[in-house]
């Protein structure tokens, strides 16, 4: 039997079952059984650790078994990776925009009208980049790397607990 900290980890937050359960996307049910010891998938772990800010091992006093200990292990590894893969596509799409940005600029302001030029791609393009975003890349990186957040996604998330806290 693996002894976990979800009572301690949720009450440390504040948390009554219902409001885990929502933050980490499970049932009640769910919650009520990993807080009773009951055995979970570690994709239902993940999500649980995720709501708590706490990698999935510290979910557990202990974890009894070989098999599962490097389960988890690996399960973090894999979301580690998979955080870091989607962060450098997303970053390189953050400053491919920078980039034709500063060039587009810099020849805007040889034109005498260069101004509307500057202002059109800043503003213009920004909502271009806004909506590939949420259109085409979020979704595919969703897809792609399924144990990784959006960076967005995963401010919103703190800064909403934070809020509730």
């Amino acid at each position: 039997m693996n002894k976990t900290r979800i009572i301690e980890l949720r009450q440390a937050q504040g948390w009554t079952q219902e409001r885990l359960a929502n933050e980490s996307g499970v049932g009640i049910r769910t919650v009520q059984r990993l807080e009773a010891g009951q055995d979970a998938s570690l994709e239902t772990l993940s999500l649980v650790a995720e709501a708590l800010h706490v990698p999935v091992r510290e979910l557990f006093t202990e974890i009894d078994g070989e098999a599962l200990s490097s389960r988890v292990d690996s399960l973090q590894d894999r979301t580690d990776e998979q955080q870091a893969a989607r962060d450098r596509i997303s970053g390189a799409w953050r400053w491919l925009y920078i980039g034709v940005g500063v060039v587009l600029t810099l020849v805007a302001f040889t034109f005498p009208q260069g101004l509307v030029l500057f202002l059109g791609y800043w503003v213009g393009g920004y909502i271009i980049l806004v909506a590939i975003r949420r259109i085409y890349l979020e979704p595919h990186l969703d897809e792609k790397y399924p144990l990784s957040r959006a960076k967005e996604s995963r401010r919103a998330r703190r800064n909403a607990t934070e809020t509730r806290s």
